[in-house]
């Protein structure tokens, strides 16, 4: 049985592969309603566009966008169309759209129907158009591009011009004023032609349309001329005035009229352009808002929406909200709707073919295999099988991908991107190209090239035509050729990633009929493909085959002539093992966790793999191109001269060719010329891809050859049970360290920070089983410490750099911290000094932060110096020690020198803190004793804390010991004088003993002066401290002897009090001042008669008496003061009180002369001085006439000296 006996309806009937937008003849159209198949997808679709429509039917809604998605080739320029004739209710062979659809019951739920059928019985206006063919005399780079296509289509579906939106206003103005068909028959009868041929042509007829205008009445020729010259300028709209004039059409309409635009590939035609995405959005916005619901966008596009507003990076949010129905056509779609209008077969049809799979599929399943671990479907069952013959199941997405890779690879010019080819017409045209076959034969996946070779470019299209010609690939000029095939096969998944190209999914693509042999199939293709790629028309990279285009076998060619050197293979060697199969970049030790790791250098046949390698270990990689490669012997010798891990690879350059191949390619697009021309850019990109190809492959067949190598080190040839290549080469690199570091095991206790700070701390020693305390390290304390001992015999300090520098490297090993604890614990145990700067570094006068700092920090790592340290002699500790238990009254429990001496200074700072104390009391008091104890004890101990050296400190105090000793002797007493009674008891001798020294001019008391003796004398010793005790009963004494004393001379002060009070109240007795000052006098002398009574001081009270007098002639002075005041308020008063007498006289008439004015009595101040102030001698010595008048000269002199003007004075004795 033939295949074409098996379809329900002739393979061969003419199928348009899709019907374009833009097409409308009548029988194509009637066979696209009749045979267009509503698959269950599109039955949701129809429901969900037509509840939508109808909301602009019956109410208003701004959501009047349909955004119409799917792959290409898929279908959707077809529902489009489909729509357009639903809407517009257009009637083919004398029915309706609406009627192919119900009499066909293509519509299974009856709402949907109804809702179709309310649709098609509105009133509407269909515009459908491709906007990138409409689009193309505007351009896309009109800011106002997609308004200007919606206005060219909407005027030309009015009958107006397209081209030119000038002459469409005119058209439209002169219709709305009736006069638009007598200007065409005015026009015609003027020109000869009608209006709309010749209106395209508006540069060459202006001379016309003027006279038609103004013939017509509808303009004067002059402005007619103006419209002519304006008419073919550039056009701007808004696209709000757009928006307006599709709502006055549509209100000019009524009765409930739609405009929709149907637009096919809108996604297409904006393409990466924001602007035209932003136009859209705007165009969609103004016609929701202007009209409701009546105007209706629906567009197509490869992406939905979301994606493609997503990849534009502005805000698109209300372009999405007004394309609230989105209808997407999937895959599974196109699918149906092939196998219902193509491959639908006939009853017996399908029971032969189900018979058929029963009987073939165990074959079938073997037959067909892909191994790329991307899912490719099969046939599931024998209802698949029949449905889907001569035809296998991962063909429908595989061409899917195809078609969309050659859309936008490998088309030529826009006839397969315009939608001419569609999955429908290529699997038509293949299953034709079978169909005089008998049952039992597959369409192989070539067979869908032929119908779309018109199609697909030169650059691809030329090879495949160049090989059929070709006598080494068909040497026989047959029309079909399988090595051809093959190269068709590859060529059309070129670009798709869904499919690997390798040979066996090669081979499935290949199969062509259910019997096959597939290992014959599988032979032949390797065979074909092994010519194809001698004839540069394909490429192997790795695994997989590539088809080459003309400029890629041009590209190929340029490759192969770029020049490689040795040194760069060598380079890429190195960075596939040091950055990828052996990336280690230093060895690990496996002692205490791998705490000791050692950079080694990376060499490869002689050539460094980075520079400035400074290991004390070198792996050296030697490939087939080194010279160095000998026999065993030889690389044993050349392990055992050097450092170095010797890895020697076998004998196999694959690696190193494809290496080559990866290097020619990347120097190819780094330099090659041709990488600036625009057609090579994606053929650039191939090449990366394949670059990356061959790195994978070196480094696979790289890690074999290690895998493989001989490996020598120390002079032997390593054996190792592992294949694993770091493995390997880890072993050999333990041996090695192992001999280059023999001192190593010198550290047999890790430590870090943590172990030097517990050091400074009194860190603790381990014991031994016997109780023995074990050293840690000692064999490395024991390098280190003879090291530095040996500079020191040159007179020379060791840096910390150098130790680092010495115990890093070979033969120890050791990190920085081994070496930073080995220092700190030398230096604790006082085997060695340390400096910074010069300046010693004690325990002392370092805290353990700074001592850590020095010793970890790398900033202090030049400046830390290290010497052998002379420790202090047994002498000298035991003056240390005396010193200590004499002064300090503590016992020196260490031997460590620095133990001794940081101990030893910090109770010498807290000495130091104590006598300054005591110090101040001198300051407050310079008569206690002691002071010279005090300072002697200063001096010492600023000495010893001046010393900074262990062995200068010992030397120091073991030459001061006698001083040091003698003033703890003479410290304690004065410790306990101003710590115990003494203190007090002194203070008040001192005080007392002030007090007598003040008043012993008046006193004349021998007890007195007695007492007095005997306390100074026990003050001004020394050392009194044994006599204080006396001093009680002393001071007992002297204050009841010198109280006594006071008692007697304070009668006659009491008496001077008295006398000066009487004589200051007798003159305020009678004066008019008296109530004023009164109370303040009795304050005054009540104050200086208390302090008279309580004064136990004689020379404080002989000053009262002087204190009396003078308050006595001040009292006297502020009486007269106030008194004359207080008598002028007076004067002046009876003074003005005559004025105004005298004033008040005047006014009235009188014959009398007025009485003279008497002027006010001049008032005298009085002045009260002490004779104290006018004669200031104490006595007067008299023997001759001339003493006495000498004396009464000086005294009047005085005496005139006090005269003032206008002033009694009155003098007090």
């Amino acid at each position: 049985m033939k295949i074409q006996g098996i379809f329900a309806k002739p393979i061969d009937r003419d199928i348009k592969g899709v019907i374009k937008v833009g097409q409308g003849e009548d029988e194509n159209i009637k066979q696209e309603l009749e045979e267009y198949v509503v698959t269950r997808e599109l039955q949701k679709h129809f429901a969900d566009f037509f509840s939508s429509y109808k909301r602009g039917i019956v109410g208003t809604t701004d959501k009047m966008g349909v955004w119409i998605s799917g792959f290409f080739g898929g279908g959707k320029s077809h529902f489009l169309k489909i729509l357009s004739y639903l809407l517009a209710n257009k009637i083919v062979d004398g029915r309706s759209a609406i009627d192919y659809f119900e009499k066909d019951n293509k519509i299974s739920d009856n709402m949907v129907l109804a809702d179709m059928k309310l649709a098609a019985n509105t009133s509407a206006d269909v515009i459908l158009f491709n906007v990138d063919s409409k689009g193309e005399s505007t351009g896309k780079q009109t800011k106002d591009a997609i308004v200007s296509v919606f206005l060219k289509a909407f005027n030309e579906m009015q009958g107006f011009c397209g081209a030119y939106p000038y002459v469409a206003d005119l058209e439209r103005r002169l219709h709305s004023e009736e006069k638009y068909e007598v200007f065409k028959a005015a026009f015609e009868d003027i020109n000869g032609s009608s209006w709309e041929e010749e209106r395209y042509a508006i540069d060459f007829i202006q001379d016309d349309i003027v006279e038609a205008l103004s013939q017509i009445g509808f303009m004067s020729e002059e402005a007619a001329r103006n419209w002519c010259e304006k008419a073919t300028e550039p056009y701007v709209i808004s696209i709000e005035r757009f928006a307006d004039m599709v709502k006055k059409y549509i209100d000019r309409k009524g009765n409930n009229h739609h405009v929709v635009f149907l637009v096919d590939e809108i996604g297409q035609y904006i393409g990466d352009d924001s602007k035209l995405m932003l136009n859209l959005q705007t165009v969609i916005e103004d016609l929701g808002t202007a009209c409701h619901g009546k105007a209706w966008v629906i567009v197509t596009s490869q992406q939905d929406i979301d994606s493609i507003t997503k990849t534009k990076g502005n805000d698109f949010s209300k372009i999405q909200g007004r394309f609230d129905t989105r209808l997407s056509l999937s895959s599974a779609n196109a699918d149906e709707v092939i196998r219902k209008r193509i491959l639908e077969k006939n009853e017996t049809g399908r029971d032969t073919l189900t018979l058929l799979y029963d009987e073939k599929a165990t074959i079938i399943k073997n037959l067909i295999l892909f191994n790329d671990g991307i899912e490719k479907k099969l046939y599931s069952d024998r209802e698949n099988f029949a449905a889907v013959y001569p035809f296998i199941p991962y063909q429908f997405n595989l061409l899917g991908s195809v078609l969309t890779a050659i859309r936008t690879f490998g088309a030529s010019g826009k006839h397969l991107a315009d939608g001419e080819r569609s999955m429908l017409a290529l699997f038509k045209e293949s299953a034709m190209s079978v169909m005089d076959r008998e049952i039992g034969v597959l369409v192989p996946f070539d067979r869908f090239y032929a119908p779309l070779e018109e199609f697909i470019d030169h650059s691809h299209k030329g090879v495949i035509v160049r090989a059929l010609d070709n006598e080494y690939l068909n040497p026989n000029h047959e029309q079909n050729c399988f090595d051809v095939d093959v190269l068709k096969v590859l060529f059309m998944i070129k670009y798709v990633k869904e499919i690997k190209a390798n040979v066996e999914n090669i081979t499935s693509l290949m199969v062509s009929h259910i019997d096959e042999d597939r290992l014959e199939l599988r032979q032949k293709v390797e065979d074909s493909l092994k010519r194809l790629i001698r004839q540069t028309l394909v490429q192997k990279s790795g695994e997989t085959y590539v088809f080459l285009t003309n400029e890629e076998q041009e590209i190929n060619r340029a490759v192969e002539a770029q020049s490689i050197e040795p040194a760069e293979i060598t380079a890429k060697v190195s960075e596939l093992i040091f950055d990828g199969l052996y990336e280690e970049k230093q060895y690990r030790y496996p002692a205490f966790n791998g705490r000791y790791t050692f950079r080694f250098n990376q060499i490869v046949d002689d050539k460094p793999y980075k520079a400035n390698q400074n290991g004390y270990l070198t792996l050296k990689i030697l490939t087939p191109n080194s010279d160095e490669i000998s026999d065993e012997t030889t690389m044993r010798m050349l392990s055992g001269q050097s450092r170095c891990v010797l890895v020697v690879l076998p004998d196999d350059r694959t690696f190193l060719d494809e290496i080559r191949s990866a290097l020619q390619i990347e120097k190819f697009i780094r330099f090659d010329a041709t990488n600036a021309v625009t057609k090579y850019e994606q053929i650039k990109a191939d090449k990366k891809i394949e670059l990356r190809e061959h790195n994978e492959q070196a480094k696979l067949f790289l890690a074999e050859a290690l895998k493989a190598a001989d490996i020598y080190v120390g002079g032997d040839k390593v054996q190792s049970s592992s294949k694993e290549i770091v493995s390997r080469i880890n072993d050999a690199m333990g041996k090695l360290a192992a001999n280059v570091f023999h001192k190593l095991s010198y550290i047999d206790t890790p430590t870090n920070e943590s172990d030097i700070r517990a050091i400074f701390k009194g860190g603790h020693q381990q014991l031994t089983l016997d109780g023995a305390a074990a050293e840690k390290n000692k064999l490395a304390l024991n390098d280190v410490n003879a090291y530095i001992a040996i500079n020191t015999a040159r007179h020379t300090k060791t840096s910390m750099k150098s130790l680092l520098d010495r115990f890093v490297a070979p033969p120890y090993g050791f990190v920085e911290a081994d070496v930073q604890w080995l220092v700190a614990k030398l230096f604790k145990s006082g085997d060695i000094s340390l400096y910074v700067n010069n300046e010693a570094v004690t325990l002392l006068s370092k805290t353990e932060e700074e001592l850590v700092r020095f010793l970890t920090r790398k900033e202090y790592a030049e400046k830390l110096m290290t010497e052998r340290r002379i420790k202090a002699n047994e002498k000298q500790k035991k003056s240390v020690r005396e010193v200590m238990k004499e002064l300090f009254h503590v016992t020196s429990s260490s031997e460590d020198d620095d133990t001794m001496m940081k101990s030893f200074m910090g109770y010498a700072s807290n000495l130091k803190d104590d006598l300054e104390k005591l110090e101040l009391h001198y300051g407050k008091q310079a008569k206690y004793p002691g002071a010279e104890v005090i300072r002697t004890g200063k001096r010492l101990v600023a000495e010893v804390s001046q010393m900074k050296y262990p062995n200068e400190f010992f030397a120091g105090v073991d030459a001061k010991r006698d001083d040091f000793l003698d003033f703890a002797e003479d410290y304690e007493p004065v410790k306990k004088f101003f710590a115990g009674d003494q203190l007090g008891i002194f203070d008040r001798a001192i005080k007392l003993m002030g007090i007598y020294d003040d008043s012993k001019t008046f006193i004349v008391n021998e007890e007195v002066e007695k007492i007095v003796a005997d306390v100074k004398a026990i003050m001004k010793k020394t050392s009194p401290y044994g006599e204080i005790f006396k001093l009680p009963a002393l001071l007992d004494s002297f204050i009841s002897t010198y109280g006594k004393v006071l008692r007697d001379m304070e009668e006659p002060i009491l008496q001077a009090i008295a006398e000066a009070r009487t004589r200051v109240f007798d003159e305020l007795r009678d004066k008019q001042c008296k109530p004023q000052l009164s109370d303040a006098f009795i304050r005054r002398f009540d104050e200086i008669r208390e302090k008279a009574i309580h004064c136990n001081n004689v020379a404080t009270l002989q000053n009262i008496k002087v204190e009396a007098d003078a308050l006595k002639v001040r009292c006297l002075n502020e009486i007269n003061a106030a008194e004359n005041k207080i008598l002028a308020q007076i004067a002046a008063e009876e003074a003005k009180k005559q004025q105004e007498q005298r004033a008040a006289a005047s006014t009235e008439p009188t014959e009398e002369p007025p009485a003279p004015v008497m002027p006010a009595p001049r008032v005298k101040r009085a002045k009260t001085i002490s004779i104290k102030s006018v004669n200031t001698e104490q006595t007067w010595q008299i023997e001759t006439p001339e003493d006495v008048k000498r004396y009464i000269t000086e005294l009047e002199k005085k005496l005139l000296g006090t005269l003032e003007e206008n002033t009694v004075i009155h003098i007090e004795f």
